[in-house]
Parts: C-alpha cells; sequence; structure tokens
C-alpha cells in the first residue's frame, strides 16, 4: 500500500489543523527566583480538581488529566501548552495514500513496571478506549478507529472507518496502558516520568519521579497534588507557603494579595467554558425558544464582571477565539429581557414555568446558580438549586441525563463535537450539526474542515443549544521560587516534569 511519511512533529494535516495559541511557549526549567533550582525539590500543587477516576476510560474529570496526563500515562503523540501535536510513544508515523492506515513505529519506552511497551499495549489501549465501557470525553471521535493490527512489537497499524483530519491530535490525549495492568482505579502503570507513589480519596496525590524514565529527567524530583474543595482554603495554602502553585485560581476577589514580589501571576489562554446545560430532550428545553429565552434573560456581562472582575471574555457557541473555527457570535443571543419574554409567550409559556439547576459544588458554579436564579425571576422562571458533588454530577447528569438543566465548566478542546453526538448529556439532536461535523472529520483540506465546523458552530448558537455563560480566564499563582508552570492548560493538561523550585 502506497505511503507518506509523516513529518517530527506528526506533519501534514494533522499539525496543520492544530490550533496555535499566540504568544505562548512551552515552560523551562531556568532557574527559580532566589538561587539555582533544586532538582530534587518536591513540588506541591493546590487543586480543586481532584479526579473522580483514576481510569481515564471511566470520566475521570478533567482532574485526571491534569494529574496523570503526559505525567503518568503517555500517548502515541503529545499536545503541547501551545497546542502543537509532538510524537511520543509513536517515533514515526506513515499514513497510507487514502488517508485511512496509520503505522506507527514505537519508541523504546518500558512502563513503570519494567516490561516495554509494544504494539500490543497500543492495540489493547486504543480498543479498549472506545470500547462499550469507555465513557472518554474523546471517545466518539475516536470510534472512527476501524481495526488495530500488530505488525510487530514496535510496529502497528490503526485501519479508521473514514479519513480524520484530527486523527493525530485526538490520540494526544489517549493513554497507552500496559495491558496486563489491573485495578487501574488504584494504581498505574503507565510509562511517563513519574510513578503514582500515594492517593488519597479527597486529599491528595502524590506522585515519585522514575528514575528509570525513557525520556529527559524531570527538572524537579516529585510533585504532590493537594486538594481543596474552598477557593479561600487554597488561597491561605499558598500565602503560607502549603503550596508552591496553584493550578487554577477560581477566587477572583483574593488575586491582589499575591501581586508582590512574593508571587507570579501567570494569565494564559483558556478553554474552558461556563455552560448552564439544558437537557434538550425534554420540554420545555425541547423548543428553541425556550432556550433562547433563557439566553437574553442573563445579563452575561454582569455575571463576567461580578465573578472575574473584568477577566475572561464573553462567547456565544462552544468554540474559544484560539480554535481555527471561532466565530464571534457574543450578542447572537443578546441579553434583552423584553426580547426573552415575547419568546416565552411565543413557546407557550408566558407565565412563565419552574425549574431545577443540579449544580456541582465546586468551583464558582453555586455562586452562578443564584446569579441565574435572580436573573430568570426578572421574566418569571423560578429556579429551584440543587447542590450536588461532582461525583453525583457523573452519574446523574453526565451518565443518566436525569436532570432538567446543570452547570459545568467544559475544559475540552476541540469539543464542539460533543453537538454532533444526540447521546451526550444535553441532548442536542439536529441532522445538519451531525452531518457538517462528521464530513469535517473527512475533509481534504483544514480550510474545508473550517468552513464545516463554523457552519455547525452557527447553528447551534442559533438554535442556544446551551446558554454558553462566558470563557474563563486561565489563571495561576505561582511562588516566586518557582518556574516552569505551564501557562495556557489546555483541556487541563499540566505537564509538571518542567516545573522547577529554587534550592532553600
Amino acid at each position: 500500500m502506497p505511503r507518506r511519511s509523516l513529518t517530527a512533529v506528526a506533519g501534514g494535516i494533522a499539525v496543520a489543523a492544530a490550533l496555535v495559541l499566540a504568544g505562548c511557549s512551552s515552560p523551562s526549567a531556568a532557574p527559580a527566583a532566589g538561587g539555582a533550582a533544586d532538582p530534587d525539590a518536591i513540588i506541591t500543587v493546590g487543586s480543586q480538581n481532584e479526579p473522580t477516576s483514576l481510569d481515564q476510560i471511566g470520566g475521570g474529570s478533567s482532574g485526571v488529566t491534569e494529574v496523570f496526563t503526559g505525567n503518568v500515562y503517555e500517548g502515541l503523540f503529545r499536545i503541547t501548552d501551545d497546542a502543537e501535536v509532538e510524537p511520543l510513544l509513536a517515533a514515526e508515523t506513515s499514513v497510507s495514500d487514502d488517508g485511512l492506515t496509520y503505522t506507527f513505529t514505537l519508541a523504546d519506552a518500558t512502563f513503570h513496571s519494567g516490561d516495554p511497551v509494544t504494539a500490543d499495549d497500543v492495540k489493547y489501549s486504543l480498543e479498549r478506549f472506545i470500547s462499550e465501557e469507555s465513557i472518554a470525553a474523546r471517545k466518539r471521535q475516536l470510534s472512527v478507529i476501524d481495526t488495530v493490527t500488530v505488525v510487530d512489537d514496535k510496529t502497528v497499524d490503526v485501519t479508521l472507518v473514514s479519513k480524520s483530519v484530527s486523527f493525530t491530535y485526538n490520540l494526544g490525549y489517549v493513554w497507552i496502558v500496559n495491558d496486563t495492568a489491573t485495578d487501574r482505579a488504584t494504581t498505574e502503570d503507565g510509562s511517563g516520568p513519574y510513578t503514582l507513589a500515594d492517593y488519597r480519596k479527597g486529599d491528595s496525590i502524590t506522585l515519585d519521579r522514575y528514575a528509570d524514565y525513557w525520556g529527559d529527567e524531570p527538572a524537579n524530583g516529585g510533585v504532590v497534588y493537594q486538594y481543596y474543595a474552598d477557593p479561600t482554603a487554597l488561597n491561605n495554602a499558598l500565602l503560607t507557603g502549603a503550596v508552591d502553585l496553584v493550578t487554577s485560581q477560581s477566587n477572583p476577589d483574593g488575586l491582589a494579595q499575591f501581586d508582590n514580589d512574593d508571587f507570579t501571576i501567570i494569565e494564559g489562554t483558556s478553554t474552558t467554558k461556563e455552560i448552564l446545560g439544558l437537557n434538550d430532550r425534554i420540554a420545555p428545553f425541547d423548543s428553541v425558544d425556550v432556550r433562547k429565552a433563557i439566553y437574553s434573560a442573563i445579563d452575561r456581562e454582569r455575571l463576567l464582571d461580578s465573578i472575574w472582575d473584568g477577566r475572561g471574555q464573553l462567547i456565544g457557541s462552544m468554540v474559544p477565539p484560539s480554535e481555527p473555527w471561532y466565530i464571534d457570535l457574543a450578542d447572537n443571543n443578546p441579553y434583552d429581557v423584553e426580547l426573552a419574554e415575547d419568546l416565552l409567550a411565543q413557546a407557550g409559556y408566558a407565565d412563565g414555568f419552574e425549574f431545577t439547576i443540579d449544580t456541582p459544588d465546586s468551583g464558582v458554579h453555586s455562586t452562578v446558580a443564584e446569579f441565574i436564579k435572580s436573573e430568570l425571576a426578572k421574566v418569571g422562571v423560578t429556579v429551584n438549586i440543587n447542590i450536588i458533588t461532582d461525583d453525583e454530577w457523573y452519574e446523574k447528569i453526565y451518565t443518566n441525563h436525569d436532570f432538567q438543566a446543570t452547570l459545568q465548566g467544559h475544559v475540552n478542546d476541540r469539543d464542539i463535537n460533543f453537538y454532533g453526538n444526540p447521546d451526550f448529556y444535553w441532548g442536542y439532536n439536529d441532522a445538519d450539526v451531525q452531518t457538517w461535523l462528521a464530513e469535517s472529520e473527512a475533509a481534504d483540506s483544514v480550510e474545508a474542515q473550517t468552513d464545516l465546523v463554523k457552519l455547525a458552530n452557527q447553528k447551534i448558537s442559533d438554535d442556544a443549544a446551551s446558554v454558553w455563560l462566558y470563557l474563563n480566564p486561565q489563571l495561576r499563582i505561582a511562588a516566586s521560587t518557582v518556574t516552569g508552570v505551564p501557562e495556557n492548560g489546555l483541556n487541563s493538561l499540566f505537564y509538571v516534569a518542567g516545573i522547577a523550585k529554587a534550592a532553600s
């Protein structure tokens, strides 16, 4: 079969399709303030983003991506902090002329157990990722995989059902796991620069540096993720030196206390969308007019100002400005109380209605829910707020679809594809959107892909498929003795190997 080889950066269409976040570069492990970096320093990371599972195919939330992807487990490719695609476990890649068969030659890497990374592991990992039991976020996109064939220990062929312009990009999020490993809920056997040393649910995850790592040695001796439910407690931990940095600042009111020489405020590019997700399967949210009325009844600019004090921005669809198919749709469903009232009357709800928002207890969701409740009261809509845990959210909302409305911060990049899946938790079902998104993946060029995704982008906004409240700012804070902190955190990726701390 005729083949064309890919370049060292995963080449051709796949790399051209990778979005580039302007002005950002991968962090380096330069000496931190106060002296030379200590190569054995333990970095303590404060986070509110605890995993709900340690197994990627079990959902795991963005928290498992933050801790494990690229740190404990590795993929065939790596998505850099500035969103480029780099080869990782796939040392060489070639693609058949019809774009359907990818041949990967594997790097000489080993798992933490000492087992070599082989083609059998790749086959097992990819098939497991798209299996019936998997609820991984990118399962649908990677279900384009038809067959995975082991050629020899270090070579594997992956044949697709149809061309996928984003295939290697999506593979950057798939862990290659040891096919003999068991109990992935509490243990691991990855090939990354760190091993899982300790896991205390509700408290912390500790990663130790892996002495026999096949790649470059980390700039630190290990990492402890310390979890905090309350943003004020997280900030206090940073102020007192209990943690060295925070992965995301969710309490803008606390920023001023870090605006001094003892700390560095890092502002990157976010892909996190705060969404009021409506269950489009059920009344009254199966009505486009009702969804648009809800959208227009909420003063999103005032909400953003009250939450983030001028940081972040309004968006009108699932696509942030950092992605190739962005359209400025912030005013497509404008704040207009009279319009909202007219749309409700048109839909048969002139006297309003009552519904419940199931709200995760993490981050700012409960504050946002109270704001929405007060806004919708202006148009006669009564909102009940039900606070649930993140674990409950995954079961009730994500898995069982047992809800009317919910709040969630969607961190994934390029996740407009969720609107092409009628089985996704919000249940949006539009044949044109499904067709455009499916055809975009089979496009012959990035330009053709972009044109098709823009059509879907416009349509989901016109239909108010969800209420996109705002795009979070990406804010991280580190002690001035710490350097090499990733800026952007694309899709919650948080590579810790480049983080260094000055010797005390």
